[in-house]
């Protein structure tokens, strides 16, 4: 067995299983437990504690939950004070568990991460490169987009070759079943709770109604908080008309909801800001990217333009539908995620 420690990010669920199974084989292994926010977490780490115990692993738990306040949930929650619409795994990733959690291995003498992201690193001259998962279906390269070389460097990802499938598999083969059906919650602080009732939890001031208008500012209707909607939305409207509306903007500096028609959705100019190049070299104006737009955004063809100082406009070659101010855009050259940049407007 080889002396190199490889600390695994464990959750109790079948892809963090199946690493620790396969690296046990070659490697001297740890697993390692995050305590958050999670409304289930003594569920949670009771599972997480059975599946090492059978695997006859240590177990180390380490509590983020004051740190987890302060960079996600508060980023969560002002992002939607705002009027923007936030991705909280793509900022967890970064700052907690290839952030602080990682740091926590290294006190403990672990020199390499592994988790069961559905993502791949390939190292070229020193320099690590983050690429799609082979399993299209289940790929979380797109959630890794704000990462670091210094993170990349000391991270394995064992099933960024497998399908999700072949997971399964494996982890039945040595005799770990139930997960079926189980997969991770994409909030993990949310439980049952609606995002809606989380917010007005903490920032009950958000309930306050406001105008509801037409792209022409024609106003409509009234809402019952800005918080509650996001662009592209349809149903819960309240606006009965011949065709839909949809949430085409927030606008929180009036407190107004805007709608408008499907064709109001449409945008080929897309701002981005924050700027973040994974390898390290930025791109310049004219390059091509294959751009996604959302975690669940099949990706469409744009070329980049510096607007200034870590921000950029995406031209794309076909308009797309309900951008939204807040989420990440991830830019790809084929498999490779090359940088990111967080949708202005």
């Amino acid at each position: 067995m080889s002396a190199i420690q490889i600390g695994i990010a464990m959750s109790g669920g079948v892809d963090s299983t199946a690493c620790a199974i396969m690296l046990q084989k070659t490697h001297a292994v740890q697993g390692f437990f995050m305590h958050l926010a999670q409304p289930d977490y003594p569920r949670q780490l009771a599972r997480v504690e059975e599946i090492a115990d059978r695997l006859g692993i240590g177990l180390t738990t380490v509590d983020l939950r004051r740190q987890f306040e302060e960079r996600v949930l508060d980023y969560f929650s002002s992002s939607y004070r705002s009027g923007l619409t936030p991705n909280p795994c793509l900022v967890c990733n970064r700052e907690i568990k290839f952030g602080l959690l990682l740091t926590a291995m290294t006190a403990a003498g672990v020199d390499t991460m592994a988790t069961g992201h559905y993502a791949r690193i390939v190292e070229r001259d020193g320099v690590f490169h983050l690429h799609r998962g082979v399993d299209r279906h289940k790929d979380q390269s797109y959630f890794l987009a704000r990462l670091h070389q210094a993170q990349l460097r000391r991270l394995r990802l064992p099933l960024g070759a497998w399908t999700k499938e072949k997971t399964y598999t494996f982890v039945a083969a040595h005799g770990f079943t139930g997960f079926s059906g189980a997969e991770s919650q994409d909030v993990c602080f949310l439980g049952a709770e609606s995002v809606g009732d989380f917010l007005l939890r903490r920032l009950p001031d958000l309930a306050a109604d406001g105008p509801v208008l037409t792209v022409d500012g024609l106003e409509i209707g009234r809402h019952r908080g800005l918080f509650r909607h996001t662009v592209g939305q349809r149903r819960g409207l309240g606006l009965p008309d011949s065709s839909p509306w949809y949430v085409v903007r927030l606008d929180p500096a009036t407190n107004s909801l805007v709608v408008g028609k499907q064709d109001d959705l449409l945008q080929r100019q897309v701002e981005i800001a924050d700027l973040h190049w994974l390898a390290g070299t930025p791109a310049e104006s004219g390059d091509r990217f294959e751009v996604r737009l959302r975690s669940t955004h099949r990706g469409a063809a744009a070329t980049f333009e510096i607007t200034g100082e870590l921000r950029a406009r995406l031209h794309f070659d076909l308009p797309q539908r309900a951008v939204t101010p807040g989420q990440f855009a991830v830019l790809y050259q084929g498999d490779e995620v090359v940088g990111s940049g967080v949708i202005s407007r």
